[in-house]
């Protein structure tokens, strides 16, 4: 079991949460929105605020990854984009990990500048609008 810690406020974060849950066939994931209500109470060692930096997950045996370490091991385990695994390579992993802490960081502007309407997520099928006709 992997419990994700993830930004619900996120359209982009949710989008993905909810791909993984869709192809979570054997319910090998937990999802947890860092801000819901009662997260606090449920997971009083987790900081919120820290989540909100780098993305948590929490394995069955109570260690915590972080990061690419929980992207890449969320997808893994619902069988899909092996090719990332690429990124925990020796030589690419601390490349992937800077670019991923800048990506973490910026996320919000980042999904509207792709989306440019956040409202066109919150059903968690972010679409980037259609590019509109010459003519």
């Amino acid at each position: 079991m992997l419990t994700i810690f993830y930004d619900g406020n996120c359209p982009l974060c949710k989008a993905e949460m909810n791909q993984l849950q869709q192809l979570d066939l054997n319910n090998n994931l937990s999802l947890e929105n860092i801000h819901a209500e009662d997260f606090q109470l449920r997971f009083p060692d987790i900081s919120p605020s820290r989540a909100d930096q780098i993305l948590h997950g929490q394995l069955a045996t109570g260690e915590m990854i972080y990061g690419l370490d929980v992207t890449c091991l969320a997808w893994k385990t619902v069988g899909k984009h092996s090719w990332m695994q690429a990124l925990r390579w020796p030589l690419i992993r601390p490349i992937a990990d800077i670019i991923y802490l800048g990506f973490a960081r910026y996320r919000h502007p980042i999904t509207k500048l792709i989306f440019r309407n956040e409202k066109r997520c919150e059903t968690g099928s972010c679409q980037p609008r259609p590019k509109k006709e010459k003519g």
